[in-house]
């Protein structure tokens, strides 16, 4: 290993980079380039300016921008990455190979696939195809047609996906995970087998084959297993903690030739067990690795120390990790807050009041961030934002190409490079009027049995009722291998032939979904390739345009897993009680330690202010009030760590309409508004609620629920004490 482990030796700064702009832990990770290398990077430790300063540093020395392979779980963040390197080196950093595992297996594959037996000309399916093909194979196999317990669409593929993300066997998971579904194992084998086949044979790969089929690649062909080894003599893996079992098998074949791979990552952050994801990968790489050289980065740029001791003193208690103990240099002293309110109610209108207490003072309302567990748990929170008129971005939603009228233009343009996939043809077939699944699917079936697909559509004999729409469809794909192939010029024709078809399918809300349309023509045009774009917008789509844009003054809302690798200057974490934080169904073991990640994840979102609260009286399931404690995780802290609130600052009501005693002797004080029952909401009176606006009185439900029709968000069951419900006289 070179000597590269104190400033001291030798003139290591660089011709264009300045290493004394890098901390002591830091440095030693950058220059430490020969043989196995793990990080363990805190929570705002600065992992990415090592990364971005090691690649530098690696050409700086010499080695060959193609020769640096930088593994990331966004596109996003290796172009950041490699553009940050280019601003402290040159343009050369432009020509490091960087990638998500799939980006980089697709292009690996397209160029040794066919030692597999793959052509170069498979079509990458998302999620949402995948489980369009799970809906044609079940009839076609005459399977749940009349068993409504027979698993879903979604199901199945999250079962033939769960098996593979975690290394199992399919009937094993389905034994362990899913249970109540083992009746049906034998023909959910079948379907498995039956969707490998239909993609097989219509040149389809979703994004778990991706991974498989480079690991197959790597273990299978000796000679491009030391092709792309002797290609990439030195890897780079960010987030290593967030891998499965075939990303680590996959470094550990790539690297076989040498052993100069880094990874970087933070094992008190894996949180994605759920995807596949397996905490040991990054606790057990220095016995992969011979010889790996451990480095923590410790020093934290974005908390304050008050907020940094709590959640150092979360992780504490971890069974299995690295230790280590964040600190900072930022200045500033205010605690954490805990906040127990009497329930959801109380709970969301001391945030809101919070929250306007410190935009009054000055933060801004883009960096004041609510984070929950579960996205459901926030519903009493936004009724109360929506009657104080506070905008919310809650996020989340559709990606771009994941929505119907992107997918019904996309597939026009899938079929150009891929003219067997199947599941397009289906889909623009079904665009036209009058043709139906059955006819859809013998078209389909017609044109698949042919050697060229476009001669076989224009020879099929249209019906009378849908002969006209079919042929400008014919006339179409003759103009669109005719033409210049660029992608902007082939969107284009596209969206003239579709723009008809558009309005009628979409007539209730297409003008809202235009504005994706032109998303996509604007993204179209800075490709000069149409395999590129396809795989690019398949492997990491954008953000869709109808989703509203994150205005300058508008809180957000999100659940801890979307928030992971944000900051903002003040966190609301809700719902931290017992059963809620860790969830109740999380058992001791692996269940239970993840939880507790969770919340340290939380709490290291904030920067300079820190709340934790949650209902010490919540609802269960089957519609009973509880009472509740805070998180068995807040409760092994240290004292001194977190302030409690008083809740005598909130407003108050009668609490015993839920079966809470009073505290100390003294009876709960009472609003003076008279307390509204059952009695006082007749079936067929007229209402108005805050959040889902006018609506009338179906039923009483019993105790002090009722049954309430709303114009615009339908029936929905509302408790009295919760539901802000006013008479419309």
């Amino acid at each position: 290993m070179e000597s590269e482990t104190s400033r001291k030796e030798g003139d290591l700064t660089g011709r264009g980079i300045n290493l004394d702009e890098l901390n002591e832990p830091q440095y030693q990770a950058v220059t430490s380039t020969d043989g196995p290398v793990l990080v363990i990077a805190g929570a705002g430790s600065g992992k990415t300016r090592t990364l971005v300063y090691r690649v530098a540093h690696l050409m700086e020395r010499g080695v060959a921008p193609e020769s640096i392979l930088l593994l990331t779980f966004t596109r996003k963040a290796s172009q950041e990455m490699l553009w940050r390197a280019g601003r402290l080196l040159d343009d050369t950093c432009n020509r490091v190979v960087g990638g998500t595992f799939h980006g980089i297996a697709n292009m690996l594959l397209r160029r040794y696939g066919s030692e597999l037996g793959f052509g170069s000309s498979f079509t990458i399916i998302d999620r949402a195809d995948a489980e369009g093909i799970a809906n044609l194979l079940k009839p076609s196999l005459g399977l749940g047609q009349r068993d409504k317990r027979f698993p879903s669409k979604r199901a199945i593929i999250n079962m033939i996906s769960g098996a593979v993300n975690k290394s199992l066997d399919l009937e094993d998971l389905v034994y362990d995970q899913y249970a109540h579904l083992s009746d049906h194992i034998d023909d959910i084998l079948k379907l498995q087998k039956h969707y490998a086949e239909f993609k097989l044979d219509h040149g389809l790969m979703d994004y778990d084959d991706l991974l498989v089929n480079w690991k197959r690649l790597l273990e299978e062909s000796p000679a491009v297993r030391t092709a792309i080894s002797e290609k990439f003599s030195h890897i780079m893996v960010d987030e290593y903690q967030d891998t499965n079992l075939i990303q680590a098998d996959i470094i550990r074949l790539a690297a076989y030739t040498h052993d100069n791979v880094m990874v970087v990552g933070d094992d008190s952050q894996s949180i994605y067990s759920f995807r596949g994801a397996d905490f040991y990968n990054i606790m057990r790489f220095p016995k992969v690795f011979k010889n790996t050289r451990i480095i923590k980065l410790e020093e934290n740029y974005r908390s304050t120390q008050p907020i940094l001791s709590l959640t150092n003193d979360i992780i504490r208690n971890a069974e299995q990790k690295y230790t280590k103990t964040l600190f900072t240099s930022i200045k500033g002293d205010i605690i954490p807050k805990l906040f127990a309110a009497r329930d959801e109610r109380e709970e969301a209108r001391f945030i809101v009041k919070t929250i306007r207490k410190l935009h009054r003072q000055g933060t801004d309302m883009e960096n004041i961030a609510v984070l929950f567990r579960s996205g459901f748990h926030s519903y009493k929170l936004e009724m109360e934002l929506a009657a104080e008129n506070i905008d919310f971005e809650k996020r989340g939603g559709l990606k771009l190409t994941e929505s119907a009228h992107m997918k019904d233009v996309l597939a026009f343009l899938r079929i150009l490079v891929n003219p067997q996939d199947n599941l397009s043809w289906n889909r623009i077939l079904l665009q036209l009027d009058k043709v139906g699944p059955k006819t859809a699917q013998k078209i389909t079936s017609f044109i698949a049995a042919a050697a060229d697909p476009f001669e076989a559509l224009s020879r099929y004999p249209a019906g009378k009722t849908w002969r006209a729409s079919f042929v400008s469809l014919v006339n179409l794909f003759v103009e669109l291998r005719s033409v210049d192939q660029r992608p902007s010029a082939l969107y284009d024709r596209v969206q003239n032939y579709y723009q008809p078809i558009f309005c009628r399918l979409y007539a209730d809300d297409y003008p809202k979904r235009q504005k994706d349309l032109d998303q996509l023509n604007s993204i179209m045009k800075e490709y000069g390739e149409l395999q590129q774009f396809i795989d690019d917008t398949t492997l990491d789509p954008p953000e869709s345009a109808t989703m509203d844009a994150a205005s300058s003054d508008r809180l957000v809302l999100s659940t801890i897993h979307s928030s992971k690798g944000l900051e903002f200057d003040a966190v609301f974490i809700i719902g931290v009680a017992d059963g809620r934080f860790p969830h109740a169904s999380a058992g001791v073991g692996e269940q239970w330690e993840e939880e507790r990640r969770l919340l340290y994840v939380a709490t290291t979102r904030a920067k300079e202010y820190l709340y934790l609260t949650y209902p010490r009286m919540m609802m269960t399931p089957d519609r009973q009030f509880r009472h509740v404690g805070m998180s068995p995780f807040l409760g092994e802290l240290s004292g001194g760590l977190f302030q409690r609130i008083d809740g005598s600052s909130t407003d108050r009501y009668d609490s015993s309409a839920y079966g809470e005693k009073p505290v100390g002797g003294r009876k709960p004080l009472r609003k003076k508004t008279k307390k509204l029952n059952v009695s006082d909401f007749p079936v067929g009176g007229k209402v108005s609620h805050p959040f889902f606006g006018a609506g009338t009185v179906v039923k009483s439900s019993g105790g002090r629920s009722l049954d309430v029709h709303f114009n615009r968000h339908g029936l929905k069951t509302l408790h009295l004490d919760y539901a802000k419900l006013k008479l419309i006289q």
